[in-house]
């Protein structure tokens, strides 16, 4: 039988690293109708559960994710701060990736899925589909999957037949569903320049992939350390963090950006464009607040894509991607549910190349229970 209670980290409020509580007292939850009940048996780490948990995502916060990262931000607005612009309510139990088995499933849903083994989509869609690119993020709007189990919309989980481990598949859905979002977005096609920032993190190693995928020819922006790490995944040729842009590639020498970074360096990522070109971008890491020159967007026709809402055609080709082995997981280490602080002090000071993912107690012991069994 699935138990009463379960291990699960709460994030209490927004701030530092104390706002997470590790617990083993925490109820498990309940499906309700058109949801399942997950099984966690590994769920990754991403910026997103950083950013959430110190406030970063408020207006009212102008430098990069790592400033806050341990200890939270002073400047941030509770109001604001979240994906949504609506405040969390909290506790909540973070945690965008989320990879395991169905356990139980709400009234009236297929008794046929338990068993299932499954990824969840993080970005998901609201249901009212009057609101165009209305979505939640899953461990953000709702609670996800930094416990051992977690409730999920059914029409957001997705059966996967794969040799690969539990570990590997919780790599991939926020960072790889981002990417493949803005590669998607973007139009990105065979034979294109594709500039790749933040190429050693999670969502930048799996640009590179997946526009390797493609056919593009890959230009990854990592430190110099990591450089041989990003070629294995397919990048084409590596330029150093830092490096002048414009005289290592060439003003106008590529078609497509695909930015995590922004900050101060951003104006050169335009200057790399080409006529017509496209800039994708879902992060920041280096500070939101950047300088654009109106007349490079306007002069050169230029297109500029925000990618946050994803049509679930992303997340299912992210399927068939990983049920084909046409691309690999890369995770770097892995940590017990309880040492989340330690996890989220490594992951901001990135010196990995990939993911870090957490595996909750239930699954470090075997456990396999299911609702009724």
């Amino acid at each position: 039988m699935v138990p009463a209670t379960m291990a699960a980290v709460l994030l209490t409020g927004h701030g530092g690293l104390e706002m997470l509580d590790y617990r083993e007292d925490v109820p498990v939850p309940v499906p309700g109708k058109g949801e399942v009940l997950i099984a966690v048996a590994a769920a990754g780490i991403n910026n997103t559960d950083i950013n959430t948990r110190i406030a970063w995502y408020s207006k009212a916060v102008r430098g990069d994710t790592a400033e806050g990262g341990t200890d939270g931000l002073d400047a941030a607005e509770e109001a604001d701060a979240t994906w949504s612009g609506v405040p969390l309510t909290f506790p909540r139990i973070q945690g965008a990736d989320v990879a395991g088995r169905i356990v139980a499933v709400g009234p009236g849903m297929d008794a046929g899925r338990i068993g299932e083994r499954v990824m969840v989509g993080t970005v998901q869609d609201c249901s009212d589909e009057n609101v165009p690119f209305a979505s939640i993020s899953f461990g953000s709007e709702c609670n996800g999957g930094f416990a051992d189990y977690a409730v999920a919309r059914a029409d957001h989980t997705y059966t996967v037949e794969s040799t690969w481990t539990d570990v590997e598949l919780a790599s991939i859905p926020c960072a790889y569903s981002t990417a493949e979002n803005l590669l998607h977005r973007a139009k990105v096609s065979a034979g294109e320049r594709v500039l790749v920032t933040g190429a050693s993190g999670g969502v930048g190693s799996a640009a590179v992939q997946l526009a390797n995928r493609r056919g593009a020819e890959v230009i990854a922006v990592a430190g110099a350390a990591k450089a041989g790490a990003v070629m294995d995944l397919g990048a084409d040729s590596v330029v150093p963090r830092g490096s002048d842009l414009v005289a290592a590639l060439g003003a106008g020498s590529c078609q497509v950006v695909i930015d995590l970074v922004a900050g101060p360096d951003w104006p050169s990522l335009l200057e790399v464009l080409a006529r017509g070109g496209r800039y994708a971008v879902a992060g920041a890491i280096a500070g939101p607040i950047v300088e654009l020159d109106v007349r490079t967007l306007y002069l050169r026709d230029l297109t500029l894509i925000g990618g946050t809402w994803q049509p679930r055609q992303v997340f299912q080709d992210l399927v068939g991607y990983i049920e084909r082995d046409e691309i690999k997981p890369l995770v770097a280490a892995t940590y017990g549910l309880a040492d989340i602080r330690t996890a989220q002090e490594d992951f901001l000071a990135k010196k990995f190349t990939g993911k870090l993912v957490l595996v909750p107690p239930r699954a470090a012991r075997g456990d396999q229970n299911v609702r009724g069994s």
